[in-house]
């Protein structure tokens, strides 16, 4: 929000929860502070005093036989409304989740998974002084070169991929806090690293390949992030052959009408675009109705940014359209995170709250 709006921890299971966890009076959580610019890398890390944070990658790969495939892998982090003072190893102050999928269009459906644990105990952690965000064997780390490794397996699919920038680290919003609603706490610390050189190897039925691409991080972290008549957001990130990078999302209420928008446009030469409210407009050409879900997302869309040189258009068409994630067994809302193309690029969009308002 990507994240993007993005990019955020979902309802947790009952499970996880306490049950003195509403009557707790924890410390407050952290406020997003426009005085407090980041600093890397130990803004890679995680920032434990927030409520929610989030480390989103997703990207194109082409396979070793010539074959479009997409990934998505995300951690997240969130924070609950128990007495951080408690020193037992079983208090669930801080829950990681992660998702993984992997768009084959020779499946014709995202193939995903995902995981649950509250940190600690050797279940899951989460570094605060650089990237590295665990769960058992799904990890997410920077290593002292700057690249980022990831990896992710499930029963039918397993990623192992190394993510090299090729661009400087681009600050969203204004120096890195990122408005998402009408009042200035509705907003997050939020940075993205666009035009990552991807490496590694996808394994899908028992065959590893080697594959190469492009990829996105997001990463952004934030106590307040939606105003309460929102129901959800769309998000998408671009990689254009030229260099180009777009970020574009808008919050919508239960009409379908844009409670805030915003994003940003990095030229080839490195200046910078940040797009306002006024500045970003989706529109629908085609929905796809999921046959599981009954979910109805507008899976092939037109954004149309405002800039100083004039309007711009992009359209979006997916590599195929069932891309939608039911995360529910992990604790997660059922979304659509899908691979998309358009004019000379190539991207991720991001559907919530097509399948019930999202809860945060």
């Amino acid at each position: 929000m990507g994240s993007l709006p993005r990019r955020t921890l979902f309802a947790l299971p009952a499970l996880l929860l306490p049950h003195s966890a509403a009557a707790a009076l924890p410390t407050p959580f952290a406020a997003v502070r426009a005085d407090a610019p980041l600093r890397f890398p130990r803004d890679h890390g995680a920032h434990p005093d927030f409520r929610t944070e989030w480390w989103y990658v997703t990207g194109w790969l082409k396979s070793s036989d010539g074959r479009d495939l997409g990934f998505q892998i995300t951690f997240f982090r969130s924070r609950l409304a128990v007495d951080p003072a408690n020193p037992s190893a079983f208090s669930p102050g801080q829950i990681i989740f992660a998702h993984a999928g992997l768009s084959d269009p020779l499946a014709g459906r995202l193939l995903h998974d995902g995981r649950i644990a509250r940190q600690g105990l050797g279940l899951a952690q989460a570094a605060t002084d650089d990237a590295d965000v665990a769960i058992d064997e799904w990890r997410l780390r920077r290593l002292t070169d700057g690249r980022f490794t990831a990896k992710a397996a499930s029963q039918s699919f397993a990623l192992d991929l190394t993510f090299a920038p090729t661009q400087a680290v681009l600050l969203q919003g204004q120096g890195g806090v990122s408005r998402k609603g009408p009042l200035t706490s509705q907003a997050s610390h939020y940075y993205s690293l666009p035009h990552l050189a991807v490496s590694g190897t996808v394994t899908r039925a028992g065959r590893r390949q080697t594959v190469a691409g492009t990829a996105w991080l997001d990463h952004e972290w934030s106590s307040t992030l939606l105003d309460p008549k929102a129901v959800g957001w769309d998000w998408v990130g671009l990689n254009f052959d030229d260099g180009r990078a777009l970020t574009a999302f808008q919050v919508r209420d239960r009409t379908g009408r844009a409670i805030w928008a915003g994003g940003s446009l990095r030229a080839a030469d490195g200046q910078v675009t940040i797009l306002a409210r006024g500045d970003v407009i989706f529109s629908t050409e085609r929905i796809w109705r999921s046959p599981r879900t009954g979910g109805a997302y507008p899976v092939s869309r037109v954004i149309t940014i405002r800039t100083p040189a004039g309007p711009q258009q992009f359209s979006l068409t997916p590599l195929f359209d069932d891309q939608e994630l039911d995360s529910r067994r992990t604790g997660g809302p059922v979304y659509w995170e899908g691979a998309v193309r358009t004019q000379g690029g190539r991207g991720y969009l991001e559907l919530t709250g097509y399948v019930g308002a999202l809860k945060l």
